[in-house]
């Protein structure tokens, strides 16, 4: 593998240290970041709500700034993939199966197991448990995935730098610093959170995946069955990114965005439609006139919302943090010859209601039959609570088997992705890394995964995230100051 560069080495010693550290120690591992991932919380939960707002608010300030007309490419640069090809991509990429896991599981939670702050069943638990699902999903999730996103498409397709994150930090710190040590460490850095990241999806969704088919066929759901389908979804997702991804992604991204949409319809029209319409025009009116209170809210004198706070949105923004250097250099990559307020648009919106779409249909179907008492959604595993809904609606069986397809395709596009980018930040940003890397960083990805799993469930996973979030949050500050000075600098080039 002579394309490979030192952030490659330096990276997998770094993932290897925590495989082999949680095959030996999974207790001390587990209690190590149990540790840190408390005293982030704790000391740094203002800084993640303040951050990701001002990302919000520096996107949502490109659309409508002169720097919305620039083009990330050339002049002449056109758009490589169709807007439903690209819509379906950077969902699947963005969102995956964390979103299929989630759109039961939390309004449930937040409803009738830990609520933000109402009693637990009454209809303000209810109620809330949509908007906060909403919020957890929306316009500041896609906020921190387009900054990232943004800037390395400009500086890759505009500036024809390499695609790394280093190399949009040359205005800042110069070529020199770049490209010595500093530059490595960032870079590698970007993807050690990016193994993290898709480490921990690819727990969730081996997890839900275990339990559907022990809950459906009763196969049992331990560990070792959990370590089979990520062997079998590692072999698959491996062969995918083989194909490259003009074909393997995007074909399986959009199949696995047209089945998503069969089973929304199918329990939209078996489930509680007119409620279902109902909460959603409710819920959407919450989010919107709650916005500001909810993304600030840090309850500093109220100890018991203070850790629903730490243990959702604090773990959230990490979560999206951790992602964005995959999903941004995945956006960037499909996203050649858009404008930047096209990108931004398209980015922050439709995504966000998409996922606002998919959350009232599955999330309020759950809550409608813990309402009425029908079924105990809330006692379930997370893994398990969407087959536990599905299974008390008409087409129950059918809905559980497309739902095991969307999941495994999701695991595997959300992966596929993983490698590719993976492969270009460890090869010096090339476009197209070789196989051999590919291939290297979807075992290495999958190995975290089960080793976290092992270790700590889906506790573990969250520890993981919120400790690699942490100092690449300050890499996308960078990036972001990085982008405005460069992009003040060109004006003479785009300004009419």
């Amino acid at each position: 593998m002579k394309s490979v560069t030192s952030v490659f080495w330096y990276s997998l010693a770094l993932c290897i240290i925590v495989v082999l550290w949680g095959s030996f120690a999974p207790s001390n591992l587990e209690g190590f970041t149990s540790n840190v991932t408390t005293f982030i919380s704790d000391t740094f939960g203002w800084y993640y709500l303040i951050i990701v707002m001002l990302m919000l608010i520096f996107c949502v300030y490109l659309i409508f700034s002169k720097y919305g007309k620039i083009k990330l490419g050339k002049e002449n640069d056109k758009p490589e993939f169709s807007l439903l090809s690209w819509f379906a991509m950077l969902f699947s990429a963005g969102m995956g199966m964390g979103l299929v896991f989630w759109t039961t599981a939390e309004p449930i939670s937040h409803a009738f197991t830990s609520s933000p702050g109402a009693e637990l069943g009454s209809e303000q638990a209810i109620n809330d448990g949509l908007k906060y699902s909403f919020f957890h999903w929306g316009v500041h999730a896609w906020a921190v995935y387009g900054i990232v996103a943004l800037v390395l498409a400009y500086f890759k397709f505009y500036k024809d730098t390499p695609g790394l994150i280093s190399a949009t930090l040359v205005p800042l710190f110069g070529r020199n610093s770049m490209q010595g040590p500093a530059g490595k460490i960032i870079d590698t850095l970007a993807v050690f959170a990016t193994v993290v990241g898709v480490a921990a999806t690819l727990g969730f969704g081996s997890a839900q995946i275990s339990g559907g088919l022990s809950y459906l066929f009763g196969t049992p759901g331990t560990f070792w069955m959990q370590l089979l389908i990520l062997v079998i979804a590692t072999i698959l997702f491996i062969c995918s990114a083989w194909s490259g991804i003009g074909r393997g992604i995007k074909y399986l991204s959009n199949i696995n965005m047209g089945l998503a949409f069969i089973l929304l319809l199918m329990l939209f029209l078996v489930g509680p439609t007119l409620y279902i319409l109902n909460m959603f025009t409710h819920t959407l009116g919450s989010y919107v006139s709650d916005f500001f209170d909810m993304s600030l809210r840090l309850a500093p004198q109220d100890g018991e919302q203070r850790t629903w706070i730490n243990n959702w949105t604090v773990f959230y923004w990490a979560w999206w943090i951790s992602w964005s250097p995959f999903v941004g250099i995945f956006i960037a990559r499909i996203s050649k010859g858009r404008t930047i307020k096209e990108f931004m648009l398209g980015v922050l919106l439709v995504p966000a209601i998409v996922c606002f779409i998919f959350f009232a249909v599955f999330g309020v179907s759950a809550l409608n039959l813990e309402q009425n008492g029908i079924a105990t959604i809330s006692e379930f595993a997370l893994e398990t609570s969407t087959f536990g809904v599905l299974n008390e609606y008409p087409l129950g069986m059918i809905m559980s088997i497309i739902t095991l397809f969307v999941v495994a395709i999701f695991f595997i596009t959300s992966a596929d992705s993983a490698t590719f980018v993976l492969g270009m930040l460890s090869t010096g940003g090339t476009i197209n890394p070789k196989n051999a890397v590919k291939i290297m960083w979807g075992l290495m990805q999958s190995a975290v995964a089960a080793i976290i799993v092992y270790f700590g469930g889906t506790q573990g996973l969250q520890n993981m995230l919120i400790i690699a979030a942490l100092p690449f949050s300050i890499v996308i500050i960078l990036m972001g100051v990085s982008f405005f000075k460069s992009a003040r600098k060109d004006q003479r080039h785009w300004r009419k």
